[in-house]
């Protein structure tokens, strides 16, 4: 099955696949490719799967080859989002066979770490979906990576919690204890954000989630909480604010907690540890 996914646009993701480039060649280029390979050599390769999965990233492994070569054809057989299977053929690429050697391993990585997210993403995304949850990512995301891994995420059918510091307030337990307590951090907050911007709390105690909803609190974080008291915290809440389970949840606890009527699960392995998708680059 394809889902349809809009590409992020060029301009946000040129610098990343620039930067990687940059690192890749360092100072004096691709000297094994320079020294090998005869200077006009075209090459046809192709991105074949090594394994079955969701593929995610293939515009940008395409960015990382046209940079090398702006002249050379890269021909996209599959779409983000695409289920594969091992032997898929991705993408037949064409052109100069020293810029497509260089653009290999940073078009790979790209490729397989989102590929990876996409494909850790899905099965969960579909298994608690019956329940009404959707399942999230978090901040816990590579230095310079966010856009792209949360983009890998919705590829997968999971969702975006925040992007940054400046798009939502989520007041944890050190915001807590500095403040002076969830009332206190919860009135600063609704006094010093716009109208447009949800507050979210952390809790870990059913008392500390009452005390939450009685100062009309958007959104509560239900951290590390075993699932008898999920479910309780779920009654309570009683759909008066979002309610959003994290900590400590693995791909075979997800729907056990989507049971508890949780409309969010937040999983920062997604971003920050999963496995990468086995991609290669075959020469035809």
């Amino acid at each position: 099955m394809t889902t349809t996914i809009h590409s992020l646009p060029r301009i946000m993701v040129e610098p990343v696949v620039r930067a990687a480039l940059l690192e890749d060649v360092g100072r004096s280029g691709d000297i094994t490719s320079q020294a090998v390979v005869p200077a006009g050599t075209q090459a046809h390769l192709q991105l074949v799967a090594r394994e079955s999965g969701v593929l995610a990233g293939i515009e940008v492994a395409k960015l990382a080859f046209m940079l090398m070569d702006e002249n050379c054809s890269f021909d996209v057989l599959c779409e983000d989002g695409t289920d594969l299977q091992a032997g898929t053929v991705i993408a037949d690429i064409q052109g100069d066979a020293r810029a497509m050697l260089t653009a290999e391993r940073t078009a790979l990585n790209f490729l397989g770490h989102l590929s990876g997210i996409a494909s850790a993403t899905r099965p969960i995304a579909r298994a608690i979906a019956p329940y009404g949850t959707k399942v999230s990512c978090t901040r816990k995301t590579l230095p310079g990576m966010r856009m792209l891994q949360k983009y890998a995420v919705r590829v997968g059918g999971g969702s975006n919690h925040r992007f940054g510091l400046d798009d939502a307030v989520l007041i944890k337990d050190n915001h807590v204890a500095i403040a002076g307590g969830v009332r206190a951090a919860l009135t600063r907050a609704k006094e010093n954000v716009g109208h447009l911007v949800k507050v979210e709390l952390e809790v870990d105690t059913l008392e500390q989630l009452d005390e939450a909803l009685q100062c009309g609190v958007d959104v509560v974080l239900l951290d590390n909480m075993p699932i008898p008291m999920l479910k309780e915290a779920v009654q309570r809440i009683g759909g008066r604010a979002i309610c959003e389970a994290s900590g400590g949840i693995t791909p075979e606890s997800t729907i056990a907690v989507a049971q508890t009527g949780v409309n969010q699960i937040a999983m920062g392995w997604l971003t920050h540890s999963v496995r990468v998708l086995d991609i290669g680059l075959d020469s035809v």
